[in-house]
């Protein structure tokens, strides 16, 4: 009787020590999965940059017989340093019609009633987010502040930062780190103008 007992003793502990062994594992495989890699945020980041048509403003447009298209030659680029946008034209073409906004003809300049603004250059250039740190990109994005800098002026419209804040900060590390494997364009984007 012992030796019936002993043995069922042993037989539960040892059940109960391979189903805490079996278990170990798939809660290490779960915490893993919770936490995406590199290539995962990339990934998530293509999707959701895509998604949200971040080339409709900064990438310049090449027209074409089915209108405006993106030249992903310059992608995100912003608004080209040498293509001109006069306030003096961007007025008179407000005042003459019933637009609220004016465009550049690239599409990348926006002159409304708040001045004129450019399309900043997003790409991982110097002269644009490369020297950027995922902490300035989300302040730029949550709190709507250029560079993502304490002190700086306000993003400007068209830009809906308003509505992308809203973002999870996964999907935002996103954004930045697809981004981030982009090509690099040298373009020095204006700085507004008021009117």
């Amino acid at each position: 009787m012992k030796n019936i007992s002993f043995q069922v003793i042993a037989l539960a502990c040892s059940m109960f020590w391979l189903s805490n062994c079996q278990q170990q594992p798939q809660q290490d495989q779960t915490a893993a999965s919770a936490t995406p890699t590199q290539a995962d945020l990339v990934q998530r980041g293509q999707y959701l940059v895509n998604m949200l048509g971040c080339d409709d403003c900064h990438t310049p447009k090449n027209m074409t017989p089915q209108g405006p298209a993106p030249d992903m030659t310059r992608r995100f680029m912003g608004h080209p340093a040498a293509e001109p946008f006069a306030m003096d034209q961007a007025k008179k073409d407000m005042i003459t019609s019933q637009f609220v906004a004016i465009f550049s003809p690239s599409m990348t300049a926006v002159a409304g009633p708040w001045g004129v603004s450019f399309a900043a250059n997003i790409s991982p250039d110097d002269t644009g987010i490369g020297n950027w740190t995922e902490a300035q990109f989300m302040k730029a994005i949550r709190e709507g502040k250029s560079k993502g800098l304490d002190g700086t002026r306000p993003l400007l419209p068209p830009m809906p930062w308003q509505m992308y804040r809203n973002m999870t900060d996964e999907d935002l590390k996103s954004v930045f780190a697809y981004l981030k494997t982009m090509k690099p364009v040298q373009n020095v984007v204006p700085q507004p103008l008021t009117m």
